[in-house]
């Protein structure tokens, strides 16, 4: 269990505590043979976990090392403790940016839990490539980097892309809203964002959220035009961000298809 952030909570009746305690059924049929790897930063699992008696064994990861975690960063390397003890230097991991900090810890832990070779796990987290549609590069285009990151449905995962974002960066939000509360990547937008790119049906909302913080905004209903003005904003050494915080289900097909006509485009720029 990485998180628990406010997702999809139009199927919740908008409640959060609904969506909470639906996450929260990962547990309910574990045994004491099973075990439980989670996020030990997370406050909404640390507050949950109270009220649940657990009888998996429990395997708490955090960013750093910390009092009951068993996965962590140290002094610049990866460490696991338990079952086996295995480290790796944090700069041999192939996915970069906190959030992978994060997914490559569940993911080494769960490979110690199920047995596999200490030199597998290492290999496997040196040369992952990564995930399609998940911050993906896409191409460069005259010094601007197109980067894919349409997986990022929720406002959650579109904070960790741009948190990993090192230059400029043209920002495409927008689509089928899912009860956002855009707050949370407010002090980033006005951070590291030249410019904003709205691709939905309707962009009230967006509108009415970032209308008024100074940035330039354009507005678009397609791809195409999307692209095309987001080549307009960038200038060479920024990076144009596909991380749209909301659902595809307005104008595309499902988010692979908004990923795949991003690339397509940006690559016949």
């Amino acid at each position: 269990l990485l998180n628990i952030t406010p997702d999809h909570l139009d199927r919740y009746d908008f409640c959060m505590q609904n969506y909470v305690d639906a996450k929260m059924r990962i547990i309910q049929n574990q045994t004491s043979d099973d075990s439980f790897i989670y996020w030990n930063d997370d406050p909404v699992i640390k507050r949950e976990l109270e009220k649940y008696d657990i009888k998996a064994i429990q395997y708490p990861f955090s960013e750093l090392k910390e009092k009951g975690s068993i996965g962590y960063i140290e002094d610049g390397t990866y460490t696991i403790e338990k079952p086996t003890p295995f480290n790796m230097e944090q700069e041999e991991l192939s996915l970069t940016g906190k959030h992978n900090v994060y997914n490559s810890l569940a993911a080494g832990i769960a490979s110690n839990i199920s047995g596999i070779k200490k030199d597998i796990i290492r290999q496997s987290l040196g040369d992952f490539p990564g995930v399609e549609h998940r911050l993906e590069k896409v191409c460069k285009v005259g010094g601007v980097q197109y980067v894919n990151d349409s997986k990022a449905t929720n406002v959650d995962a579109c904070w960790y892309a741009l948190e990993s974002m090192k230059t400029p960066t043209v920002l495409i939000i927008g689509g089928k809203d899912k009860g956002n509360d855009y707050n949370e990547i407010k002090e980033l937008v006005q951070k590291k964002c030249r410019a904003l790119v709205f691709l939905g049906a309707d962009n009230t909302k967006l509108h009415k959220f970032f209308g008024e913080m100074g940035i330039t905004i354009r507005d678009t209903h397609s791809m195409k035009d999307c692209v095309e003005a987001c080549y307009e904003l960038a200038q060479p050494g920024d990076t144009v961000l596909l991380s749209p915080c909301c659902a595809s289900f307005d104008l595309f097909k499902n988010m692979e298809d908004r990923g795949e006509q991003f690339k397509t485009l940006v690559r016949s720029l």
